[in-house]
């Protein structure tokens, strides 16, 4: 049975750092893709980062592009999201992802394209 464990989440200041791990219960090179997701209350769940598990390629979502970075350590089965200059809007609940396929014509951040999820790790940045 898959599994995907989030760790990390906590209560920041904004500007303040946080770095997420998402343990997974495979190998992580028995996955095309792992990304990581976020949903604030009252809005649709939103891709922020991908990384392929074979060449390590990454993708970021606009809003996160430049603060957010996306690695992986498959020695470790983990990937971690580090996320810096966090900001009060970033609040959400984090969800980490993945896909044993390679799915050309779906979107890298779009949440159909993936089989397997955690439970998510709140992240909340207020003063």
């Amino acid at each position: 049975q898959v599994q995907l464990v989030e760790s990390g989440g906590g209560l920041v200041q904004p500007g303040e750092s946080l770095r997420l791990s998402c343990a997974t219960s495979r190998s992580t090179l028995h996955y095309s893709a792992i990304a990581w997701f976020r949903q604030a209350p009252g809005k649709e769940r939103e891709g922020v980062s991908f990384i392929s598990s074979h060449t390590g390629s990454t993708y970021y979502a606009d809003s996160v592009k430049a603060r957010f970075t996306i690695s992986r350590d498959n020695a470790k089965n983990t990937v971690y999201l580090q996320m810096n200059s966090l900001k009060p809007e970033d609040t959400a609940v984090y969800y980490c992802a993945a896909d044993r396929f390679f799915r050309p014509g779906i979107p890298t951040l779009a949440a159909r394209r993936y089989e397997y999820w955690g439970q998510g790790t709140q992240v909340t940045v207020s003063s």
